[in-house]
């Protein structure tokens, strides 16, 4: 039998241990009702969403107040915890990327425990400071100059609308280097993405301002072979991989799309536009049923210091001619390559397919035949339209070359699939499909500071 002193000690120690137990239980208890709007979750939605949401921008709410944001803790709850928001798509096992939008578990878990608590305000002396944004209605401040359509498109209530095209004169009277640009919908519903390029004078007629036609026709093998028809279809391709209907070899200027970034270039870095450029802007609408009239419009800042290096756009695109979607495929697989002729260094990636998009991923193969994973979206979802700035630029020498592969999802069990029943081409609308690999690089041998600095405003 134990001894008395023996069973006081452990009496004593088990009531010790209960007492700490039920202080750690209290404490953790009082510590997640103490989560509140003001001191934990705005600082959060801060740093992490209110770029997006806040008046003015693309998001259907404001986050900026607890105002705003109460009636709305549950759904927050629910797409944060689920990881849907902030939108973020890149495998993490592959790549670093500056503009990694994901929220800590730590913060999540604060959102979570917030919600659960009773989304309390708290006290609103510990109210960070609100993010600042420029007044102007641009992310950059006052733009150098701002050119617009010159006539509003006018789009039906109902139907499909085929791309548009629009010259936009620049009028410049000297060269200038562009190292932001920003695209603003006039009429956001039915805006479903611009993409602007650049048409120098002395590569072909420069179109005059208003719509223009290009008569491309899309693809179809049924047909027979008629060699003036394929090449309009080669140059209805070579559009989309240099970005739209210019002939800048720099490619897309910049475009708007759901989740894509404005053009944002480093110090050193920037886009050309020739004297007497004209400015194409691709439209696609579609049709919401009520009719609305356009005037997209593009602001641009010059650049103000030395540039390097012309940054150039580059869609890595699938052959149209042999892109075909068997009816009910859940996994087809689509592929296209660029090579490098030059060394280089890579910026950014965005991918780009429609609805029935699956995955994408970008390997670089270098010459000696060893390969790496650079961007892997295992799940692509084309209400995102997600540009990936990497961290550190990817050095690319001579003769590597950039594989991109991605799969398709045609069968009954995608839930976007408009018709599982029809084999799919490549197309210029949504139930259509496309397959392109963006890519923002530069040359390392170019070295432009000399001759540009007359150029600079």
């Amino acid at each position: 039998m134990l001894k008395a002193s023996s069973r006081r000690f452990i009496f004593s120690l088990a009531a010790a241990i209960a007492f700490v137990a039920i202080a750690v239980s209290f404490s953790s208890r009082q510590s997640a009702s103490a989560v509140t709007f003001s001191k934990d979750v705005a600082p959060i939605l801060y740093a992490n969403c209110v770029s997006c949401h806040r008046k003015g921008e693309m998001a259907p709410m404001a986050l900026m107040s607890y105002k705003d944001v109460r009636p709305w803790a549950k759904s927050i709850r629910e797409k944060v915890v689920g990881q849907e928001m902030p939108p973020w798509f890149a495998d993490p096992n592959h790549g670093q990327f500056k503009n990694d939008s994901r929220m800590t578990p730590q913060q999540i878990e604060t959102i979570r425990t917030w919600v659960d608590t009773g989304a309390k305000e708290g006290d609103p002396k510990d109210l960070p400071a609100a993010p600042k944004f420029p007044n102007t209605g641009w992310k950059f401040g006052e733009p150098d100059v701002v050119l617009s359509m010159s006539e509003a498109a006018e789009i039906p209530a109902d139907g499909t609308v085929p791309y548009k095209y629009y010259a936009v004169p620049t009028n410049f009277d000297e060269d200038k280097y562009i190292q932001y640009a920003e695209v603003k919908r006039g009429a956001p519903t039915v805006v479903h993405h611009v993409i602007i390029s650049v048409r120098e004078p002395g590569m072909g007629p420069l179109p005059a301002a208003g719509e223009i036609k290009l008569g491309a026709q899309r693809f179809n093998p049924e047909q027979a072979r008629d060699p003036q028809r394929e090449a309009q279809q080669n140059q209805a391709a070579a559009q989309q991989r240099r970005g739209g209907a210019g002939n800048n070899p720099d490619g897309m200027l910049v475009g708007w799309a759901p989740g894509m970034s404005p053009l944002a270039l480093e110090p050193g870095q920037a886009k050309l536009v020739k004297k007497g450029s004209v400015l194409v802007f691709q439209m696609h609408y579609t049709t919401t049923g009520e009719a609305a009239k356009d005037q997209t419009g593009v602001a641009l800042w010059f650049s103000k210091g030395p540039v390097d290096k012309r940054v150039i756009t580059k869609g890595v695109t699938v052959d149209p001619r042999s892109f075909t979607i068997p009816a009910g495929d859940a996994n087809y697989e689509a592929r296209s390559t660029f090579t490098f002729t030059e060394d280089a260094h890579i910026h950014m990636f965005m991918p780009h397919m429609h609805v029935r998009g699956k995955d994408f991923e970008y390997k670089i193969v270098y010459p000696d035949g060893t390969s790496k994973i650079l961007l892997r979206v295992p799940k692509y979802d084309f209400n995102w339209q997600l540009t990936y700035f990497v961290k550190e630029a990817i050095a690319v020498p001579k003769g590597s070359r950039i594989d991109c592969v991605a799969h398709f999802d045609n069968s009954a069990n995608n839930k976007y699939n408009p018709d599982p029943t029809q084999v799919v081409r490549w197309g210029d609308q949504t139930w259509e499909e496309m397959m392109i690999g963006w890519i923002d690089y530069t040359l390392d041998g170019q070295h432009i500071k000399a001759a540009t600095q007359t150029a600079l405003k």
